[in-house]
């Protein structure tokens, strides 16, 4: 029994005819696309290194927006269902050679289809749970990072601002209270040592004071006894 050919293939279908490139070249690329849906069919052609994948890509697009306009599916449903690339009309050219020769030069055409049709339903279901599986994921990363940067963003934006205090717990405060008490007593044991050495200073300032008083009356007294002296001895 004779399969279904592929240009009766059912689905939207787009046609570029006379391309100049060769149909060797052009199956390279189709190949790639062929039975891939739209969106990955794209990134493939996006990546490709081939300059026919520019041409295949246009050919792509226009399927996806007759199937689009004309056929009212949606775009995120199709998928390659077939391409193809017929050889198309040669153009022959004449390049000198030596002696008086000349070369036969082929600039080979081809006629490029791309058809696009609706995805199975268990296919498109599949589809549509890794899509949700995608979506679920990327949105999860998202607010994690948004939680991790948060406030790190507040803090630059608003460097003056601190982070509300946590309330603490009673195993906490108690914790806290001793530390508090344990502070007061080494804060007045401090201040009492103060104290004290601030009396012993004041109690040897006080001492020299008064051994200076009675080393100036003393020096004071034999001044006036020699002076005494003196005048004894001149009469």
């Amino acid at each position: 029994m004779v399969g279904t050919k592929t240009n009766e293939r059912e689905g939207t279908r787009a046609v570029l005819r006379h391309s100049r490139t060769s149909a060797t070249k052009v199956r390279a690329v189709l190949d790639l696309i062929r039975g891939r849906e739209v969106g990955e069919a794209r990134d493939i052609l996006r990546f490709c290194e081939r300059d026919v994948a520019l041409l295949v890509g246009k050919l792509l697009a226009s399927a996806v927006a007759n199937a689009e306009n004309n056929n009212g599916l949606d775009p995120d449903e199709l998928f390659v269902s077939a391409c193809y690339a017929d050889e198309g009309t040669t153009m022959k050219r004449w390049r000198p050679q030596a002696r008086g020769r000349a070369t036969r030069i082929r600039k080979r055409t081809s006629h490029v289809t791309v058809i696009v049709s609706r995805l199975p339903e268990d296919r498109l279901a599949r589809s549509r749970a890794r899509h949700a599986a995608d979506l679920g994921a990327r949105r999860a990363r998202r607010v994690e990072a948004g939680r991790k940067a948060r406030p790190t963003r507040r803090d630059a934006r608003m460097p003056g601002t601190a982070p509300a205090p946590e309330q603490a717990t009673p195993a906490q405060a108690e914790t806290s209270g001793e530390t508090t008490l344990g502070d007061s007593a080494e804060t007045t044991e401090t201040t009492e040592t103060t104290e004290t050495t601030d009396a012993a200073e004041g109690t040897v300032t006080a001492d020299t004071t008064d051994a200076a008083e009675s080393t100036e009356r003393a020096a004071a007294t034999d001044a006036a006894d020699m002076s005494e002296q003196t005048e004894e001895k001149g009469e």
